[in-house]
């Protein structure tokens, strides 16, 4: 052995080292089946092996394309400090305005629809908005800019916590998002995770006589109701109605939703079912109330009479009530099965009347963490979240369950109620926990938005895409079978054209293609179908190197030079060529990636490294196998 190629040799055997250990856990994942994968999951190492293997893009692997966008007139209208109908119905304007045409920039839609409503909006925003209407609104526009950076942020910290590899969360315009996750198929799962604005809040339940006295006050509303007083006449005119107090369960009714407002039931598309179940006994004098029940102290809503409930709740005089009590009406997220007195059925979901003002909220949460409550617990043997407050939070939490022993507070998570404990005692170390979750993966899903934070903004999704595994593998196999078939003729036509040469060539061009498979797989980068049309390209770019060099060679052995003086002559020749041609490439593949989004950056990372790598395959690892035969042989004659 040459001693002048020794280096040449160790750095080359420590490259194919490295890329050979680089790429063993994706040869191994593969080679794993289906059932050995899921007892790795059990045993806690298929994640492990996952983080060293080349990533597979959403269109690769299959997944969910989403793209969301951010609810800029809820965040708008949710940052001013007074609002009056006049206001309302402008933000109103403005949100149909974008519906109509979702192309158009919501702060030039605002500011014409505050023009044209002449609305003065120094009156409905702080001061530290500006004084004027120009520099309010510079304000706003920036409060919106930070809140989509903010969401961004808040996504990708939950998307990361959800354990998905290589995520694409990128930002589309003023106001869109589009997420990609690869390999997730729970589309449902992934849509709350990314919807959830995790708002969480500690509300205390108004005591059950100031909650008594609000549901009399929306039964007299609704007792005024026209359309309700011709229904009661003709439920049963000769029925006497009972002047009951309580709310009980006696001698239901039922009655459709139509009779109850006159309309349409069509137009009840928040119910599949368009009747409402009534108590007969107490219709006549408190309508409202008869289509509650009570359960303890708690109030509970037939499950069938929950779209007439809300309908109710939400009509302006009954805002208007709840608004001068400082109360608000909500709801548990799902209903629960309970059983009359006769025997029957029936599924009830809870209803609270709870203080307006939230009491503590969740930006005090600091740490998070789904498990199953244990042995004494009120939730033993159920899913639930534990929290740990920061000292602030610990302070304020310990104040207000030492001031209110013996009333309930409630938790809720994006205006739904999860549960509302009485408090026993003062909870001075800032810890609580959350129950009332359907399974350990929905209570995992809490604690991830919890742990990331809560979104500034509301975010609707406007487009969803799920790209099946079948799909995705038929990709994975078109493109392998592109890159064999590109690869096989490129091998053919250069051990043909340039014979013994050519074989060196191929096994650089090989060698190539297995050196920038291990750069993915070490940077952990995702390979995606324009990553595999940017690994053919490599293989071309890498063989035109050699090309070059080798009619190089056949000019230089054409003048009558010996071998060693004609390889030494073609490489050194060729060298300035490769170089330019590379070189102007790699500044084009930087460039895709510094401003290009999704599939472009993937494209991008695969024809950089590409490049990089085939120089030094087909300059410095050719010439070495070049050198070693002339060294050890002594060549009179070249095969090229």
């Amino acid at each position: 052995m040459s001693k002048n190629l020794t280096p040449r040799y160790i750095v080359i055997g420590l490259v194919l080292a490295w890329a050979l250990i680089t790429l063993w856990p994706s040869v191994k994942y593969q080679m794993l089946s289906f059932d050995e994968k899921e007892e790795m999951r059990e045993l806690g190492t298929l994640e492990t092996l996952e983080n060293d293997i080349i990533k597979q893009g959403l269109d690769l692997k299959g997944g969910i394309y989403i793209v969301l966008e951010v609810d800029l007139p809820t965040l708008i209208s949710t940052l001013a400090i007074n609002k009056d109908a006049k206001f309302e119905r402008t933000i109103a304007e403005v949100r149909n305005s974008l519906k109509e045409n979702t192309q158009q920039d919501f702060f030039t839609v605002f500011a014409n629809s505050v023009s044209n409503n002449s609305l003065r909006l120094p009156r409905y925003y702080d001061v530290d908005y500006g004084a004027k209407p120009d520099d309010i609104l510079l304000s706003l526009k920036e409060q919106a800019d930070d809140a989509i950076n903010r969401v961004l942020e808040i996504l990708q910290n939950r998307v990361d916590q959800f354990g998905v590899s290589e995520p694409t969360i990128q930002k589309q315009g003023n106001r869109r998002i589009i997420v990609e996750l690869a390999g997730i198929q729970d589309s449902d799962r992934a849509r709350s995770l990314l919807q959830s604005t995790a708002q969480l809040e500690f509300c205390l339940v108004k005591s059950p006589e100031v909650t008594n006295d609000i549901l009399s006050q929306i039964d007299n509303l609704v007792k005024g109701n026209e359309q309700l007083e011709s229904l009661v006449a003709s439920i049963n005119e000769d029925y006497e109605s009972e002047d009951d107090n309580e709310l009980g369960v006696s001698d239901d009714k039922t009655v459709s939703i139509s009779e109850l407002f006159g309309e349409d039931a069509e137009t009840s598309t928040d119910s599949s079912d368009t009747s409402v179940v009534v108590d007969q006994n107490i219709f006549q004098e408190r309508p409202f109330s008869s289509l509650l029940r009570a359960l303890g102290n708690n109030i509970a809503v037939p499950e069938k009479n929950l779209y007439t409930v809300k309908k109710i709740i939400n009509k302006q005089e009954v805002q208007d009530k709840l608004a001068l009590g400082n109360g608000q009406f909500l709801f548990a997220p799902d209903a629960e099965n309970f059983s009359t007195n006769e025997g029957i059925d029936e599924k009830l979901v809870y209803m609270y009347y709870l203080e307006k003002d939230a009491d503590l909220t969740g930006g005090v949460i600091e740490e998070a963490n789904a498990t199953i409550g244990g042995q004494g617990s009120s939730a033993m043997g159920q899913s639930i979240v534990l929290l740990d407050m920061n000292s602030e939070g610990a302070r304020t939490w310990s104040r207000i369950t030492g001031a209110n022993i013996g009333r309930q507070i409630a938790i809720v998570l994006d205006k739904k109620v999860h549960m509302a404990p009485s408090i026993r005692t003062k909870i001075s170390d800032g810890g609580t926990m959350i129950e009332g979750f359907a399974d350990m993966d929905e209570a995992k899903d809490i604690a991830i938005v919890l742990r990331a934070g809560a979104l500034p903004a509301p975010v609707d999704i406007i487009e969803e895409r799920i790209v099946g595994p079948s799909l995705g593998a038929d990709s994975v196999k078109r493109g392998t079978n592109s890159v064999l078939l590109g690869l096989g003729l490129i091998i053919i036509f250069m051990f043909i054209y340039y014979k013994l040469s050519g074989s060196i060539a191929n096994f650089a061009l090989i060698w190539n293609i297995l050196l920038v498979l291990s750069v993915l797989a070490s940077l952990g980068a995702t390979l995606t179908l324009p990553g595999i049309a940017a690994l053919i390209l490599t293989v071309g770019m890498s063989i035109d190197a050699n090309v070059i060099i080798f009619e190089r060679i056949r000019e230089e052995l054409r003048k009558g030079k010996s071998v060693r003086a004609a390889i030494d002559g073609g490489y050194n020749r060729a060298l300035t060529t490769i170089v330019d041609a590379n070189v102007t490439t790699l500044i084009a593949a930087l460039v895709l990636y510094q401003f290009g989004t999704g599939p472009i950056k993937g494209f991008a990372t695969v024809l950089f490294w590409g490049i990089v790598i085939s120089m030094f395959t087909a300059i410095f690892v050719t010439r070495t196998i070049f050198n070693s035969f002339i060294d050890r042989k002594g060549l009179k004659k070249l095969s090229i």
